[in-house]
C-alpha cells in the first residue's frame, strides 16, 4: 500500500442520512431537496455521495460545471443534474448528457435560445450578493425570449443567500429574501403561471425557514458543518506515523528551519501535506492532531507531502494512526484556528486521499 493510500478520509453515510433527515424535518412535506455535490461533494466523493442522496430521495443534484455533471452521468446516475455555471463552450455536452443549466446573463440565455435543441433551464437572479444572476429589471426580456423559444423548458427561478449563517447579517438576508419573493411574484405574473423557486441553502433552512418556497439547496449542512448541534460531521481524516525521530535541543525541523527545539524531543512524521489540502497555516504550533487520545502540536512548516508533530509526551509508535480531523477535532474548529471556513478545508482535500465509505 502506498503512503498516499494509507491516508484515509472515512465517510459515514449513516451520518449523512441523519443530517439529511434532520434538515428535511424542517421542511414542508412537498418541498423538494436539491443536493449540492459540487467540488467533489465538498471533498467527500461526488459519485458515492450522490448515490446515497438519490437513495434518500433528493429531487436533483447541483454541480458547479458541466464536467462535474458528466462524471455523474457517466457513473450511471440518471437523476436531474443542474449545472450552476455551464459556460459558453459546453453546449454540446450539456445536450448530449441531458444536463439542466442555470442561466444568469444574456450571453448564456441567447446561446441557449439560438441553439434549438430541447433543454431544461433555470433562471438565476441577483438579489444582493452581486455575483451571478440577472437583475430584476431583466424579467420582461427574459420571459419574452423564453416564450419565443419553445425548446427551452423553464423549470425554476433561483437566487443565492450571501450570509444566511451570520446572525449579524439577518437584516441583509431578510432583504435578499423579500427581494427574491417580489421578483418571483412579478415573474409569475408576466409568465402567466406558477413556477418552482429556490433560495434557501443549508443555513437558510436552519435560520429562515419561512422562505423555503418549492425547493431548497442543501450543501454544507449535509456534510455536518454547522452551528446546529443536531448536524454531525460525516467524515474523519486519519494517517499513520511513518517515521519517528529523536531530536536534540537546538535542532531545527522542516523547511526554513522555522521551529527550533527548546529541549530534547521525540517527533512523528505524518505523510499528509499541503498537496493533500493540509493548510500551511496549521504549522508552527497553530494546529494539532490526536494520537492515542493525546493532542499533539504540529511543529515546523507543513511540507507538500508531510508534516511533523510533537509526540514527546505520548506513547506513540510508527504505524499508529493520527486523527487529523474528526470526532475530537472538528473541521469547524480547525477553520476557526486559521480564520477560514469549513468549505475550504473540505473542498481542498486532494483526490489522492483514499475515501472509505460505511453506514
Amino acid at each position: 500500500m502506498s503512503i498516499a493510500n494509507e491516508t484515509i478520509l472515512h465517510v459515514d453515510l449513516g451520518k449523512l442520512e441523519e443530517n439529511f433527515n434532520y434538515l428535511k424535518s424542517k421542511l414542508k412535506p412537498k418541498t423538494k431537496i436539491i443536493g449540492v455535490v459540487k467540488a467533489f461533494a465538498y471533498g467527500h466523493g461526488d459519485i458515492e455521495i450522490s448515490k446515497k442522496l438519490i437513495e434518500l430521495g433528493v429531487y436533483a443534484l447541483w454541480v458547479s460545471d458541466f464536467e462535474e455533471g458528466l462524471v455523474l452521468r457517466k457513473s450511471g446516475i440518471k437523476t436531474k443534474i443542474i449545472v450552476a455555471n455551464p459556460g459558453i463552450k459546453s453546449y454540446n455536452e450539456i445536450i448530449k448528457y441531458k444536463l439542466d443549466v442555470v442561466l444568469y446573463n444574456d450571453k448564456l440565455l441567447d446561446l441557449y435560445c439560438s441553439n434549438k435543441k430541447p433543454v431544461n433551464v433555470h433562471v438565476k437572479f441577483n438579489t444582493g450578493m452581486n455575483r451571478y444572476g440577472f437583475n430584476s429589471n431583466n424579467i420582461r426580456s427574459i420571459i419574452s425570449k423564453i416564450q419565443h423559444n419553445n425548446h427551452l423548458n423553464l423549470v425554476s427561478i433561483c437566487s443565492h443567500l450571501a450570509a444566511s449563517d451570520n446572525e449579524k447579517k439577518t437584516v441583509f438576508t431578510l432583504q435578499q429574501s423579500k427581494k427574491f419573493k417580489l421578483i418571483s411574484e412579478r415573474f409569475e405574473l408576466l409568465l402567466g403561471r406558477k413556477i418552482d423557486r429556490h433560495l434557501l441553502n443549508s443555513n437558510g433552512v436552519l435560520n429562515f425557514i419561512n422562505y423555503q418556497m418549492e425547493s431548497v439547496r442543501l450543501g454544507i449542512g449535509l456534510y455536518g458543518s454547522s452551528n446546529d448541534i443536531n448536524l454531525t460531521p460525516i467524515s474523519s481524516l486519519t494517517s499513520p506515523i511513518t517515521q519517528i525521530r529523536t531530536i536534540k535541543r537546538g535542532e531545527g525541523i522542516g523547511y526554513g528551519v522555522s521551529f527550533i527545539a527548546e529541549k530534547d524531543m521525540k517527533i512523528g512524521i505524518i505523510p499528509v501535506g499541503y498537496a493533500d489540502g493540509m493548510n500551511r497555516q496549521l504549522g508552527n504550533n497553530i494546529g494539532s492532531v490526536f494520537i492515542n487520545n493525546y493532542e499533539c502540536a504540529i511543529i515546523g512548516e507543513i511540507s507538500m507531502d508531510s508534516f511533523a508533530i510533537d509526540i514527546t509526551s505520548c506513547n506513540a509508535n510508527e504505524g499508529d494512526l493520527v486523527e487529523i480531523f474528526g470526532r475530537r477535532l472538528t473541521v469547524s474548529k480547525i477553520a476557526e484556528q486559521i480564520n477560514t471556513i469549513p468549505y475550504e478545508i473540505y473542498s481542498t482535500l486532494n483526490r489522492r486521499i483514499k475515501r472509505v465509505y460505511f453506514d
